[in-house]
């Protein structure tokens, strides 16, 4: 089971500088899981207590995955996992 998995850019120093990334698992823990073996530090970038770190955004399909499951969501092959950090800040 494939998933395309896009890397934000702060993130492709783990990745040898690929802005995506193919990886297994039947959910986003297990893919997750997956790409560490390949990615070492990536895990830990995106996981903390078993949840996803707080200032991470993952879409699937283009979907918030804290509305479908969370770190447990359901992933079917073929299906795009875009990792994004939040952006915080403004103008005073």
């Amino acid at each position: 089971m494939a998933i395309k998995v896009s890397i934000p850019t702060i993130l492709r120093n783990l990745t040898d500088g690929a802005k995506a990334v193919e990886g297994e698992g039947a959910t986003l823990a297990e893919l997750i899981t997956d790409l560490d073996k390949r990615y070492p530090g990536l895990a830990e970038r995106l996981v903390e207590n078993g949840k996803l770190r707080r200032f991470i955004n993952v879409y699937l399909n283009d979907e918030d995955v804290r509305f479908v499951g969370g770190i447990e969501a359901t992933l079917s092959d073929g299906d795009t996992v875009t990792v994004l950090p939040a952006v915080a800040g403004g103008m005073r």
